[in-house]
């Protein structure tokens, strides 16, 4: 028996006034979609939350030609420092408004509240108010004096962080002056609505953000349409790919944030309580739904038995359930597609005699649930070791020495990022030099900050999110 019980801690979900359907925000206010409505479910507990509209071709025109007179009338004429002062506006009213977002998000999500409330909501935030500060400041983004906006951005972002997501795109986008045509993921659209209404709260000017919900068909409509100036997505591998297939051959400037399969690498020397601690963050972070989760764990032989060990110590006391429960530490999976993708994955990695291990317990009746799982005795052939599973599945592979560890970390595909965990600070930055990733941490993981650019090399996309880099891809030289 644990030497802790825990009582449930419910956060209330009274904060938050679900509507029971959502229209598109598009010039400004809400209005119909001319699609068939979808419907967005809770995943812990399959309840519908909400009708939500869909956008057809002809309302993502609508919004594409709001956010073109936006920025040609309004925006882009406006002086950098006055665009600078909307920034700061939104993103105090999101810290006034931070338990509301973190409840929906949790609602809409299924990640734990916690993980809303302490790193999604407060993340969001600071991107808006980093990018407020560059506003009247692009003489010094490096690309010359007086850089010009794009024009139109046209933004597609996935299900796993809805909010922050938004925040990553919108905010570089406005701060350089381009005006924004958004669509969320369909499983997760009402945190973007709601800024939608931060947006009519801060008096931003009528369609200089315009949210378009909907699913693959809405996303090509503002990935395709001809006035859409910069394109920038964050999701699968496979739908980034469809998308550079979509923009060769226009004048539109591609960013993609797509896939990843990170290493994180121990060191014999590495302090093994740490490591577990960054092991756990590294992959199961919101239910392993993280581009960069450190899905591949790379241990030295002579530490494998210890490390795996506490590792499945520690794994056995997380808390999975409620996500509302401020006590729980693995929410729900996003949507019954995942976790049978998911579940396929599994099951492939044990046909070829990978071996898993899961905790004791029980998981909830209802919703979409999968315990936190670890396979040993994996090979880089295995396609639990090559394969994105985004979900809570960890494969552990070994190695002897660092020229190994570098060449089965970057044995991939993939490469967005890695971890690395030793105290030698030296075979930090000698193995960091050496790996094929646009982000690696040193004895931490999934650490993020809007000063630090963000992205990754090979099939995990190109261009960069966050800092000056992110917010020179929203800039044209003038």
């Amino acid at each position: 028996m644990s030497p802790f019980e825990y009582a449930p801690a419910p956060e209330s979900r009274s904060i938050v006034d679900l509507q029971p359907s959502y229209g598109l925000f598009v010039d400004g206010e809400f209005t119909p979609g001319r699609g068939t409505p979808l419907t967005t479910v809770n995943p812990a507990t399959e309840e519908v939350l909400s009708e939500i509209a869909v956008g057809t071709d002809a309302d993502v025109d609508r919004a594409v030609r709001a956010a073109r007179r936006a920025f040609t009338r309004v925006w882009g004429p406006m002086r950098p420092a006055d665009r600078g002062k909307y920034l700061f506006r939104i993103a105090r009213l999101l810290q006034e408004r931070a338990r509301e977002f973190a409840v929906l998000e949790t609602l809409d999500n299924g990640k734990p509240i916690t993980e809303s409330r302490d790193v999604d909501v407060p993340l969001a935030a600071a991107h808006f108010f980093y990018h407020a500060g560059w506003a009247d400041k692009l003489d010094h983004v490096g690309l010359g004096a007086a850089p010009r906006p794009h024009g139109v951005a046209g933004q597609v972002i996935p299900w796993n962080f809805p909010l922050m997501m938004l925040a990553w795109k919108v905010a570089p986008a406005l701060a350089a002056g381009n005006t924004v045509v958004l669509k969320p993921a369909e499983t997760t659209p009402l945190t973007a609505l709601l800024f939608a209404e931060v947006c009519q709260q801060a008096d931003l000017p009528p369609g200089v953000v315009n949210i378009v919900t909907g699913a693959g068909d809405t996303g090509r409509a503002v990935v395709e349409h001809p006035d859409v100036d910069k394109v920038a997505f964050t999701g699968s591998t496979e739908v980034g790919k469809q998308i550079a297939r979509a923009v060769a051959g226009t004048s539109k400037v591609l960013t993609l944030e797509l896939g990843g399969k990170a290493a994180n690498i121990v060191f014999d020397d590495a302090p093994i309580d740490q490591a577990v601690e960054g092991i756990v963050r590294g992959i199961f972070f919101n239910q392993g739904h993280v581009c960069c989760a450190g899905s591949r764990l790379l241990v030295q032989e002579s530490v494998h038995d210890e490390v795996i060990a506490s590792l499945q110590r520690r794994i056995g006391t997380l808390r999975v359930g409620d996500p509302l429960d401020k006590n729980t530490d693995v929410g729900a999976i996003n949507s019954a597609e995942q976790l049978a993708r998911i579940r396929e994955l599994v099951g492939i990695g044990e046909a070829e005699g990978a071996h898993p291990w899961q905790p004791a317990g029980e998981l909830p009746d209802r919703g979409f649930w999968f315990k936190p799982t670890v396979f040993t005795d994996v090979s880089p052939a295995h396609r639990i070791a090559r394969d994105e599973v985004f979900g809570p599945v960890l494969s552990v592979l070994t190695f002897r020495t660092p020229d190994e560890a570098v060449a089965k970390a970057n044995n991939s595909t993939y490469g967005l990022s890695a971890g690395i965990w030793s105290e030698k600070g030296s075979r930090i930055l000698s193995i960091a030099n050496q790996l094929r990733a646009g982000v690696v941490w040193a004895n931490t993981f999934n650490q993020f900050d809007p000063t630090s650019p963000f992205g990754g090399y090979k099939q995990s996309g190109y261009g960069r999110e966050g800092g000056r880099l992110g917010l020179r891809a929203y800039l044209k030289e003038s």
